[in-house]
């Protein structure tokens, strides 16, 4: 649905567009930011992959969205993977900032 090898490709994927893929199922949600913000507020069924320690071969199977606080670290990630040669579907594009922005919901810790 979103898959693209070239970081340069990397799909910027909408809260809207991400709330509709997480309903169906459709991709895995990786959150690349550290242990302390993700306990802070997280998006329900997030997988935790903190950038510092980021390593695409833990990814989980499916296809992969990346997230971070506002897109940066995400885009980072992403070019790793490229790096690595694992494919990503894409990153919410402005974060978990623009996910709460946009009133969807968060678990806050």
């Amino acid at each position: 649905m979103f898959f693209s090898k070239k970081t340069t490709d990397l799909r910027d994927i909408s809260p809207a567009e991400l709330r509709d893929a997480l309903a169906k199922q459709e991709v895995v949600l990786v959150d690349v930011r550290e242990p302390n913000e993700f306990a802070a507020m997280r998006i329900e069924g997030a997988t935790l992959l903190p950038l510092s320690s980021f390593d695409p071969a833990a990814l989980p199977k499916g296809q992969v969205v990346l997230h971070c606080a506002a897109g940066k670290r995400s885009r980072t990630a992403a070019e790793i993977c490229a790096k690595a040669g694992v494919p990503v579907a894409g990153h919410l594009a402005g974060g978990i900032a623009a996910w709460a922005q946009a009133g969807l919901p968060v678990i806050r810790g």
